[in-house]
């Protein structure tokens, strides 16, 4: 038997979830499928915690994107009575013994740069500031400065995933766990999608598989996009650690292409959430190693949070492992596939994707309903990689 909709999403995770939501929520007859069961921590929508601010020091392209993810969250914490987007803030310091004041690449230099050009809130922090304010930061150095934003902070991936993909439900959207996606074509009449299980013609598919997409897509992705192991730590606080009342995610810099980050304890855990990134190492769905050794727990320690954060013990309560799945110039591919007609490509988007993901979904939705976002998105074209 083959199902007809709409529109098929592939993949549910971070853009898949909001994708589907967006498009029941506007009537249209919407397939999803996810080869595994979302929320899940079998990509690179899990964790617990995902940062996000305004000011994306990534580039100014994303502001918009972010703004509007900002909004939706909070319309997903009024329809479900979930909390979602926790605003505590966002620390971006450097604290390095070779910091620059005119170094203009520097990240938290270059977050300053957009704040001020767009008119977002903030504060900068010089060192005794930090100390005052934050006491977990009381070892950095004098030299150090930092951007605080109040209208960051983080939000909660899984929640957000599960509230979306269930108002997909509600709103008519059907769901296919557990159910891998084998084959695309296009013709004529629309796409074509074989699953292990069924198969599926949609008018319009969105594609955000992320690190599945390769494999799926084919050229240009299979020589654009790169999965890159990832480790999250858990870190146990010592009993008489001292955080603010009201403790930031923070982007730590502590030299040249030296940085982490981390989010605030939260509540009756004990522990500490902190990563790093690191991208010279591929991997593959296939080949990916899930699990963290110790040795690089004690590595993680003793280069990123040792000396750095006051009141953390090097034991890990827990750790996890996530894939990001990569462009060449880190930037999104959000366009249409070159050779398959009426679909929509949503990836890759890991490493600093889940904060735009509610926007996105908003804007792929419009996309399919419309044939172009209010939100311009030139920027992740796949032309400028020619």
């Amino acid at each position: 038997m083959e199902h007809q909709c709409e529109v098929a999403v592939l993949g549910l995770g971070a853009m898949g979830a909001a994708t589907a939501y967006q498009l029941a929520k506007s009537g249209v007859r919407v397939i999803g499928v996810d080869r595994y069961h979302p929320p899940h921590t079998q990509g690179s929508s899990h964790g617990d915690t995902s940062i996000t601010r305004l000011s994306v020091g990534e580039g100014a392209a994303y502001l918009p994107i972010v703004r509007n993810s900002h909004r939706i969250w909070r319309e997903l914490e009024a329809l479900s009575g979930e909390a979602l987007f926790e605003q505590c803030g966002v620390l971006v310091l450097s604290s390095s013994p070779d910091y620059d004041a005119n170094d203009a690449s520097d990240f938290t230099h270059r977050t300053l740069k957009l704040a001020d050009t767009y008119g977002i809130e903030h504060e900068v922090l010089a060192a005794e500031q930090i100390r005052q304010r934050f006491p977990q930061f009381s070892p950095v150095l004098d030299t150090a400065v930092g951007y605080f934003e109040q209208s960051g902070g983080y939000v909660r991936p899984e929640r957000c995933i599960a509230v979306q993909l269930q108002l997909a439900e509600q709103h008519g959207a059907t769901l296919f766990k557990g159910e891998t996606v084998t084959h695309l074509s296009s013709d004529e009449q629309g796409v074509r999608i074989t699953t292990d299980q069924r198969t599926i013609r949609a008018d319009k598919v969105v594609v955000s598989a992320g690190m599945w997409s390769k494999e799926l897509l084919g050229a240009p992705f299979d020589r654009l996009l790169r999965v890159c192991r990832q480790n999250l730590f858990w870190f146990e606080l010592e009993e008489s650690a001292r955080f603010s009342e009201v403790s930031p995610t923070f982007i730590y810099t502590h030299g040249p292409d030296q940085s982490y980050y981390g989010f605030p304890p939260l509540s009756g855990e004990g522990s500490l959430k902190v990563a790093t990134e690191q991208y010279s190492e591929e991997s593959s769905p296939d080949t990916l190693d899930r699990t963290v050794s110790a040795a690089e727990a004690r590595e993680m320690f003793d280069t990123k949070v040792r000396g750095r954060i006051a009141g953390v013990t090097p034991r890990v309560v827990k750790s996890a492992v996530c894939a990001y799945t990569v462009t060449p110039d880190s930037d999104f591919i959000i366009d249409e596939h070159p050779a398959l007609k009426n679909v929509l490509v949503v990836s890759a988007c890991s490493g600093h994707g889940f904060k735009h993901s509610a926007a996105l979904g908003e804007a792929a939705a419009q996309w399919c309903v419309r044939g172009s976002s209010e939100l311009d998105l030139s920027a992740f074209s796949l032309k400028r990689f020619a």
